[in-house]
């Protein structure tokens, strides 16, 4: 399935010219662009807020990370090997 040329667009002007008569097809074209306009708008503020969002998880991962990172139960020093004085 293609993109709409500018034939296909010649032929959707015709018909809702036909349909809608040359008075009402101003309006309708004007509320058309409005519409679209604020789906454009609405959706450029949800990707905004989609964004914030998870730039925030980041941030709060990160400042979690280094208390992750650290090890609850750090390695343990080996116990001290006897010494040859109390073998010898």
């Amino acid at each position: 399935m293609g993109s709409i040329g500018f034939p296909e667009l010649l032929v959707i002007f015709v018909i809702a010219l036909i349909v809608f008569g040359p008075r009402r097809l101003p309006e309708i074209g004007k509320a058309l662009g409005q519409g679209i306009n604020e789906f454009k708008r609405a959706s450029k503020d949800l990707q905004n807020r989609l964004e914030q969002e998870i730039e925030e998880d980041r941030q709060a991962s990160t400042t979690a990370t280094p208390e992750a990172a650290t090890p609850a139960n750090p390695p343990q020093a080996p116990p001290p090997a006897e010494t040859e004085a109390r073998h010898g």
